[in-house]
């Protein structure tokens, strides 16, 4: 059988270029997994359901290593294991060289596990700089005096009475989120905070 997977980072990423490469292979819709979300790691459901899919001399379709997976390690554990343990064969379509069912001797096994580690070592590398430009981006941000997040809730008429009467003992926090209309854990939070 022949099986494809996609992955896409997030909930907002269209899938349907890899898809639309998957479908030109030959794969069928409803053999291909899909998951949105993160490749730091393969806990994704999809992906889980489609290695319990696989068999001996089944066939995976990719479109690219970094679809498989952004963590080096990871790539190249999962991959013996789909190759090795599994017995299933590996298609990188934008990698003509990641292409198991060929090189089976030992120069074209050891021509794709090079390209492989070194595909592998580029999507970790890229995922580290993604997070990276991140964290800069954010922290610029925050030094152009940018806040992130929800604007603070007004506080509602009466805030600061009710803080009062509840520091004075007069009324329970309860009875002064019931008044006030607030959740009790935000209203001691924007009471910390005052």
């Amino acid at each position: 059988m022949e099986y494809g997977y996609i992955r896409v980072s997030s909930k907002d990423q269209c899938e349907d270029r890899q898809m639309d490469a998957l479908t030109k292979a030959g794969i069928p819709e409803d053999h291909i997994f899909t998951d949105k979300q993160s490749g730091k790691d393969f806990d994704r459901v999809q992906y889980v359901k489609m290695i319990r899919t696989l068999k001996r001399n089944d066939v995976l379709y990719i479109k690219s290593i970094d679809r498989l997976g952004r963590n080096y390690e990871a790539i190249i554990d999962e991959w013996n294991a789909i190759t090795k343990k599994i017995g299933a064969d590996i298609v990188v379509l934008d990698m003509p060289l990641l292409d198991t069912r060929k090189g089976k001797d030992l120069m074209g096994t050891f021509i794709a596990d090079l390209v492989l580690q070194i595909l592998s070592f580029v999507a970790e590398t890229e995922r580290r700089n993604i997070k990276q430009r991140q964290a800069e981006g954010i922290a610029a941000a925050k030094a152009r005096g940018v806040k992130f997040g929800r604007p603070p809730m007004e506080l509602p008429e009466g805030f600061n009475e009710v803080i009062q009467m509840i520091e004075r003992g007069q009324i329970t926090q309860l009875e002064g989120a019931k008044r006030l209309n607030m959740p009790m854990s935000t209203m001691r939070y924007r009471w910390k905070g005052r």
